[in-house]
This record gives C-alpha cells, sequence and structure tokens, in this order.
C-alpha cells in the first residue's frame, strides 16, 4: 500500500502544480471579480451579453499610458451599443496608477489585480495587453502591446462583435 501511495500523491501533486490552460482566441474568457477603483466588485461574467475589451496595463509601461487615452475614445464611442472596456491595473500598489489616472481620467472602470491572478490567468506576457471577448463570454482577440494604429484593429473588432 505505501508503494502505491507515494506514485499517488506524486501524480496529483503534478496536476495541482501544472499550469492553466492557455487563453487563445475562441476560448472561453475566464471569469475573474476585481475590486474596481470605484470601490465595488467587478464580475467579468455579470457583463455577458455585452462585448468587453480586457486592457491589462501598469502606470510605468510608456505605451499603456499612450494607448489610454485611445481606450477612453472606444468606450465613448461604442458604450452605448453594448460595449464595455475594463482596465486591469496590475501593479502591486495602486498610488501610481491613480496619479496617472488623475490626469488621465477614464469613464470606464479600473480594476485593482495587486496580486496578479487575473493576468496569471490570462497569461499576460508583454504590457499592455488587450483581450475581447464576445457578447458569449468566449475570447475573439487577443493583443499584446501597443503601437500606433492598434486602435484602429480594436475599432474594427469591436464593430464587428457588436454586428453580431
Amino acid at each position: 500500500m505505501r508503494r502505491l501511495t507515494l506514485p499517488v500523491l506524486a501524480l496529483l501533486c503534478s496536476f495541482a502544480a501544472a499550469p492553466a490552460a492557455a487563453v487563445t482566441s475562441g476560448s472561453a474568457a475566464p471569469d475573474f471579480v476585481l475590486k474596481s477603483a470605484a470601490g465595488s466588485n467587478v464580475r467579468l461574467s455579470e457583463m455577458r451579453g455585452q462585448v468587453v475589451m480586457i486592457n491589462f496595463w501598469a502606470s510605468w509601461c510608456g505605451p499603456c499610458r499612450q494607448e489610454m487615452p485611445l481606450l477612453e475614445k472606444l468606450q465613448q464611442r461604442y458604450g452605448k451599443l453594448g460595449f464595455v472596456m475594463l482596465g486591469v491595473n496590475v501593479e502591486e500598489q495602486s498610488q501610481a496608477a491613480q496619479k496617472f489616472l488623475k490626469d488621465v481620467p477614464v469613464s470606464f472602470p479600473i480594476l485593482w489585480d495587486t496580486s496578479n491572478s487575473v493576468s496569471r490567468l490570462y497569461a499576460v506576457k508583454a504590457m499592455p495587453t488587450s483581450v475581447i471577448v464576445d457578447r458569449d463570454g468566449k475570447v475573439r482577440y487577443i493583443h499584446p502591446g501597443y503601437k500606433a494604429g492598434d486602435e484602429n484593429t480594436y475599432s474594427d473588432t469591436v464593430r464587428a462583435l457588436l454586428r453580431e
């Protein structure tokens, strides 16, 4: 019995340590709950029926700072049509992000991922990273990084998903 127990324990530990399945286009968007800058909890699954763009960002990231006002324009343009932008800040301390947001205010929810649990769940490897989720909760677009003009692709993708 003892010989069987150790191999079984080793096997169980290997499953527990296995990484989560990668988030890919077409996969279900992993659900999460994060505290917002406004103080309320935001749960992704409660946004089912809307097109959601999740933008992982940090205040120390130059491209993130450049992209933020453009994300606000997307929210303003498509918000009334069933689109929601979520800004997920990945910094352990939120003071720098709060200071940045005073200079560059946005109307969409800013969420605090201080433990990086959601960014790990989404396997974020670059700042910023944007994930667009369709009305059924499926990931439809993943874009690491930002360069000028990417916002046009975001807009095209959001518009197409709003029409579905």
